[in-house]
């Protein structure tokens, strides 16, 4: 099994360590900038750069598109690739629909999604063994051979389709980007009134402990809000009553648990 990538992203730094670590050959790495290679190619055994996306003499069989989502389109339409090749994306908002524009060029490639259900930090290494990998491919045989790609880098593949991804990806931009924008406002929050952030990890700990643990994260919500504490929400409010944007931020998750609860 031979790869080429395209792009130097955050996908783009991961997938390389851990396709390379699992025995699948990199051929090519596909760049629009040289300069970037050093940081994803210092430890690839050996890989061809290039900056153009004319794939024609490629040995690999599998192409992955490891770039933002708003560029896919037009790379997959401008990609040259060999005879029947595997052309996939690694987005979870996108629909493999968005792969199409290749086959005007590359009328034998067949089509899927390589999607890691993770958030990615370049540098930052995490352990594919438990990264979800949701994968979507035209035909059987396509899917299959995508499955197999992911069963070495992961324990947990699963055959996942557009629609389905959409939902996933909504779905975690809620439990982590969400969240995780939380966490930011409560920082500034604290650092205010020269509080540090730190006293806060703890109960960020607890409350992630519980969350996972727990067969719904609803049964284990506490605060003001699910006990109509209508006297802590009013203080609270007052506290923050000139940051508009923290007022909407309040008083919109407030209501969306007061409305569970109900």
């Amino acid at each position: 099994m031979i790869v080429s990538i395209i792009g130097s992203g955050n996908i783009a730094w991961h997938l390389t360590h851990v396709l390379e670590e699992n025995g699948i050959r990199l051929a090519e790495l596909s760049l629009r900038n040289k300069a970037n290679a050093a940081s994803i190619t210092g430890y690839l055994y050996d890989v061809q750069i290039k900056t153009d996306l004319d794939f024609r003499q490629s040995p690999s069989s599998v192409f992955i598109l490891a770039i933002s989502d708003n560029g896919v389109r037009s790379v997959s339409e401008e990609i040259k690739l060999p005879p029947k090749a595997i052309l996939v994306h690694t987005s979870g908002a996108l629909g493999m629909n968005a792969l199409l524009g290749t086959l005007e060029r590359n009328p034998s490639a067949k089509l899927g999604v390589f999607y890691p259900l993770m958030t990615f930090t370049k540098g930052i290494k995490v352990d594919f063994r438990d990264v979800p990998m949701c994968i979507e491919g035209e035909d059987e045989t396509t899917s299959k051979f995508l499955k197999k790609m992911a069963y070495s880098i992961s324990e947990k593949v699963q055959m996942v389709n557009s629609h389905q991804r959409s939902v996933l990806h909504v779905a975690a931009v809620f439990a982590c980007n969400f969240t995780n924008h939380l966490w930011a406002l409560s920082k500034e929050i604290a650092e205010e009134e020269e509080l540090d952030f730190d006293l806060l990890k703890p109960l960020i700990q607890e409350t992630f402990v519980k969350g996972m643990k727990a067969k719904h994260p609803a049964e284990v919500q506490t605060g003001p809000a699910i006990r109509d504490d209508h006297e802590t929400i009013s203080k609270h409010l007052a506290l923050i009553r000139d940051d508009q944007d923290l007022m909407e931020v309040y008083n919109s998750v407030t209501k969306s648990i007061q409305n569970w609860h109900q």
